[in-house]
């Protein structure tokens, strides 16, 4: 463990927790996954897992739209699924060797199923929370698959256009 890695993960946790504040008020707009995935991608899986893990819990504890701490199991989904989305941007670093299409393509992939992976653990988790059963998760997977439509979509488009352009400029 290196100053220089540790360095390199504050900077990856400001940046994620930075553009989470930013674009809180749009619903299921955001850039802590694509920051996070990034983070394991170019150091590795470990860091990677650490700095999700690190991020969600700050974003999520301190969030003044709602701490995520008020709901133990969601805050615990949230942080063990944000340091698996770091873990596989460790895991993808065979990815640097694809050509530009082929990347597009796994990281469109890869963010579409990433999201899904977060976005079932915390409807799940947010019914177990505040005790609602089979009804209140049926009824909230009903209220919010749109939200959880717009997030697969927007997460998907912004992996295909941000990370291989991000590890083109940036050495590894």
């Amino acid at each position: 463990m290196s100053i220089n890695s540790i360095v390199k993960a504050s900077i990856f946790c400001a940046l994620a927790i930075g553009l989470g504040f930013v674009f809180m008020p749009v619903p299921n707009f955001e850039f802590i996954t694509v920051t996070v995935f990034l983070s394991g991608l170019y150091l590795n899986s470990a860091w990677g897992f650490l700095i999700g893990c690190t991020t969600i819990t700050i974003y999520s504890g301190f969030n003044p739209m709602g701490s995520g701490l008020a709901f133990p199991p969601l805050f615990l989904g949230q942080v063990i699924t944000m340091g698996f989305i770091g873990l596989s941007g460790g895991v993808m670093k065979f990815s640097y060797h694809l050509s530009i299409w082929n990347q597009r393509i796994v990281f469109c992939l890869v963010g579409f199923f990433l999201t899904l992976v977060y976005d079932i653990v915390t409807l799940f988790a947010y019914p177990l929370a505040v005790g609602l059963g089979d009804v209140g998760l049926f009824g909230i997977l009903i209220k919010g698959l749109p939200f959880i439509i717009f997030h697969e979509i927007i997460n998907s488009i912004i992996f295909l256009t941000f990370i291989p352009k991000v590890i083109r400029k940036v050495p590894r």
